[in-house]
């Protein structure tokens, strides 16, 4: 009987499974200067409290065709109150040929892991 030896090797980490952390609130804020931060709320919960350098284009835009304007050669990740609008969101950005990613747990998420946010008066922020 011949004996296979099996060799295991370890493929190099690629940026996409990189990237897919950023479905992490902390590796978003770890990562907002060279990731696209996309939120996709309603005006008044972006007034509330917004991470800065985040763009804003709610979910409705989003569906209606808006983001011809991101740039398609960097990674996106969509963020909104708890994550279920997000998913959507990045559900229609990703059949669009973006890479995207849901930030899981949200706004909801990054106020309670302690992550800078501020109101649009500059205010410090508040999830609504």
């Amino acid at each position: 009987m011949k004996s296979t030896s099996l060799v295991a090797f370890a493929p190099a980490m690629s940026d996409q499974t990189t990237n897919e952390a950023l479905t992490d609130v902390r590796t978003v804020h770890d990562r907002l200067a060279e990731i696209q931060l996309v939120d996709c709320r309603e005006l008044y919960e972006w007034e509330a409290g917004r991470i800065d350098g985040a763009v804003y284009l709610p979910l409705n835009s989003i569906m209606a065709g808006a983001g011809s304007d991101l740039d398609p050669d960097r990674p996106i990740a969509v963020i909104c109150r708890s994550g279920n609008r997000s998913e959507l969101a990045t559900m229609m950005l990703q059949a669009r040929g973006f890479e995207a990613y849901n930030v899981e747990g949200g706004m909801e998420a990054w106020a309670a892991e302690g992550l800078p946010f501020s109101a649009g008066d500059g205010s410090p922020g508040r999830v609504a």
